[in-house]
């Protein structure tokens, strides 16, 4: 056996420009919003094709402004799959509307059109979609030939949010994650595919939906930094408090540019998973729809399948005890105490959902992951799944 390793689920590359661009904030005197987060709003909305871009303090914060923004009503029913992170559904009670929770594709954990025409069938008074890109790939938005969610939901009235939390940068059929529907909410966590410690972003193309996520949003840099004497300012709106401070902003301008370049470094450590472990039939390995080079690869997670040597728990503590960090992506919404006693949810109405969650674990996923880390993640692997202990 190889020598113990320390490897992490996640690890931040700081390589380019983020001390620089923080020191420049520092030098400034203002650390909270202004110019720094402006020029990230508008380099983000350039790599995406979007026409608008606002800057916020979480992906949780973009979420709620985009379905306010959206305009849903209290009593109103949102579409949202059960297999995602709780923001996706969370924000909906924010607005005290109240979510319809939806299966996935097993493999992909996406939302197909098939689930989404049959959801609409079953529940034909649902006019809003919070559509989750999962681990980094785009949902079938559209399909060359055939409707794609983005057709299915104009046929039927419905207004899309897409919780882009894990793609960017992702594309599908030549357009990028962020361009394609209404509104589109990305996330700058400490784990993501690009940080800012904390953060997030919001894209949309049309300019109603920008200026009310602005106000609801809050702006104050003008009336602080302006060579005229003004203490004047107005409440149009009771909006939140979800600005970006320019020392966040600093650190995603400097990852912004290097984007690409972390996208590329996480397709190597993917394709080695998948060439080196393509044959162990303990497990199911993630599904992908598109071209590699179109997916953000923000996470990769395994499926452990009944019947192996080992469960999901066990496997979880024996790679901690080898210095691998794992996660798991995720316990569904369906599964939670709140959702499952508000609304009565039954876990045999979510196969492909039930199915994943008693096996999934998501392996570490990093730029710059050495050959030498990835051979040792999978000697573990291969290891504990086979029982070759």
């Amino acid at each position: 056996m190889s020598q113990k390793l320390k490897i992490p689920f996640a690890k931040v590359p700081v390589i380019g420009n983020e001390f620089k661009y923080v020191k420049e904030v520092l030098d400034s005197g203002w650390l909270t919003t202004a110019g720094k987060a402006a020029e990230f709003e508008k380099r983000f909305a350039e790599q995406v094709n979007a026409k608008h871009a606002c800057v916020v303090n979480s992906c949780t914060a973009a979420l709620h402004l985009g379905l306010e923004a959206l305009g849903v009503q209290p009593g109103d029913k949102v579409f949202v799959q059960s297999m995602t992170f709780t923001s996706s559904a969370e924000i909906i009670r924010y607005l005290h509307a109240d979510p319809v929770l939806l299966d996935t594709e097993y493999g992909s954990n996406l939302i197909t059109p098939q689930i989404l025409l049959d959801a609409i069938a079953s529940h034909p008074e649902v006019k809003y979609l919070v559509l989750v890109h999962f681990g980094g790939q785009a949902a079938p938005m559209e399909i060359n030939g055939q409707k794609g969610i983005l057709d299915i939901c104009k046929e039927h009235g419905i207004k899309i949010l897409e919780d882009a939390a894990h793609a960017f940068p992702a594309s599908l059929n030549g357009k990028m994650v962020g361009c394609m529907g209404d509104i589109t909410c990305f996330s700058f966590y400490a784990n993501k595919t690009i940080t800012t410690g904390e953060g997030g972003m919001l894209t949309t193309n049309n300019d109603e939906i920008y200026a009310r996520v602005k106000t609801m949003r809050l702006d104050v840099w003008d009336r602080f930094t302006s060579s005229k004497p003004s203490w004047e300012y107005d409440v149009v709106e009771a909006g939140y408090k979800y600005n970006m401070p320019d020392i966040n902003a600093a650190i995603g301008l400097a990852q912004l540019e290097n984007a690409e370049l972390f996208r590329q470094e996480r397709q190597k450590v993917v394709e080695y998973y998948f060439e080196h472990l393509a044959d162990l039939g303990q497990i199911d390995l993630p599904v992908c729809h598109v071209p590699f080079n179109n997916h953000a690869w923000h996470l990769f997670p395994i499926v452990i399948k009944p019947g192996s040597p080992v469960n999901r728990n066990s496997f979880i503590e024996q790679m901690a005890e080898a210095g691998i960090g794992t996660s798991v992506h995720y316990k569904p919404l369906h599964q939670m105490t709140y959702y499952k006693q508000r609304y009565h949810l039954k876990p045999e109405d979510y196969p492909n959902a039930e199915r994943t969650w008693k096996g999934n674990v998501t392996l570490p996923l990093y730029p710059f992951m050495t050959t030498e880390e990835l051979a040792y993640v999978v000697e573990h692997v291969r290891r504990i799944l086979t029982g070759n202990n």
